[in-house]
């Protein structure tokens, strides 16, 4: 027997004030004292006007590792009383183990519960509250708080690409900056954290029911797109770092975040939008009357056309009305994007009783994606 599971309280956390355009690569640091020649036509594209990085500004050391970031959402989202289990998302934990969900409940200090860490790119705060989602309508947790996370400053920073630099700078006095799919992604991702209280019963002025959640991978058609800790090889497959020396993670940027954006740019709306929510609109009988709110994910407003002809050419048209992102002023936070979103819609008053919202979260890492339903109560 399955109960009914309302999402009842959300919560952001964004380390320091927000970080301009031109003030970015002062932050970051740039990669062999040169400006990137690709940073303000990435920025011009991606449309983000500000976004938060976990860097102390007088050292360009990081200030607050990922699990610290975690807990702190976790902790606005105030005085939740007991829970029975917490389910964390992230790309880059802080380490390879233990799992970030056991260091965020060490940061928290509660009492012993269940703890469940999920992997994956910006799928894994989804996947987490999915996770949490089952655990109550099980009847197996009263309440369950879900989060998704990003330290991406980690590996983001220009000291990190230093060794690169040097092993390359032969081959690179002719193209300064990096590698276009290393060095893009630099301009793209943010730092943030956001968490969800997860309950069998409605509370205070607003509470979302959560109707469904449907997660799909296309990994079994398309190849990696987005990858860290690895490099492609000759047959297009990833090898891994252990298969690589020490000598080569500096030299070759092992852990930095790559993305092939030829392949992103082909597949993206088809395998992670079209596709799988074709599928859900049969299954479901989803019609656009039924969504007053559609929160995507976008990495970039670059996909906003893409993403409406789509919906379109499914039947499913969504007129921009409806449509709510905080892209622009939060920047792309990855796992926590779409916490960070729910949030600010959430606490701004505009959703009323009755209203439904569809959030979708694609990942390109091999082509995932995730949507959830929920109905305002």
């Amino acid at each position: 027997m399955t109960t009914d599971v309302f999402l009842t309280r959300t919560a952001a956390f964004l380390p320091f004030p927000p970080v301009s355009n031109e003030d970015i690569e002062d932050v970051l640091g740039r990669i062999g004292g040169k400006a990137s020649r690709a940073r303000r036509l990435i920025l011009r594209s991606n449309g983000i006007q500000s976004r938060h990085y976990a860097i102390d500004r007088a050292t360009g050391e990081l200030a607050m590792s990922n699990a610290q970031l975690t807990a702190s959402a976790i902790r606005a989202l105030g005085d939740i009383g007991p829970v029975d289990c917490l389910v964390t998302g992230t790309s880059l934990p802080d380490q390879l183990m233990p799992n970030h969900a056991v260091m965020v409940h060490g940061e928290l200090g509660w009492p012993r519960l269940e703890v469940v860490a999920c992997a994956g790119i910006c799928l894994a705060g989804a996947t987490a509250l999915k996770h949490a989602w089952l655990s109550v309508r099980a009847g197996d947790a009263q309440r369950a708080v879900a989060t998704g996370s990003e330290l991406a400053s980690a590996v983001m920073r220009g000291s990190r690409f230093e060794a690169e630099l040097e092993h390359k700078l032969e081959a690179l006095e002719a193209r300064p900056e990096l590698a276009f799919e290393k060095d893009f992604l630099r301009w793209m991702l943010s730092d943030g954290a956001g968490a969800v209280l997860l309950e069998r019963e409605p509370r205070g002025p607003l509470s979302l029911r959560v109707d469904w959640i449907d997660l799909s991978s296309a990994a079994h058609e398309l190849p990696v797109c987005m990858y860290a800790g690895a490099e492609k090889n000759a047959e297009g497959g990833l090898d891994g770092w252990g298969r690589k020396t020490p000598a080569e993670w500096q030299s070759e940027s092992t852990f930095a975040v790559k993305q092939d954006v030829r392949l992103l740019n082909e597949n993206i709306v088809r395998a992670t939008l079209g596709e799988p929510l074709a599928a859900i609109i049969e299954r479901r009988g989803l019609k656009s009357a039924d969504i007053d709110w559609f929160l995507p994910h976008l990495s970039s407003q670059y996909f906003v056309e893409p993403v409406s002809q789509c919906l379109e050419s499914l039947g499913l048209p969504i007129p921009r009305e409806r449509w709510f992102s905080n892209l622009a002023s939060k920047g792309n936070t990855g796992s926590a994007s779409p916490y960070i979103m729910l949030d600010e819609l959430f606490r701004s008053g505009r959703i009323q009783r009755g209203q439904k919202l569809l959030m979708f979260v694609p990942e390109s890492g091999r082509f995932s994606s995730g949507f959830i339903y929920m109905e305002a109560v």
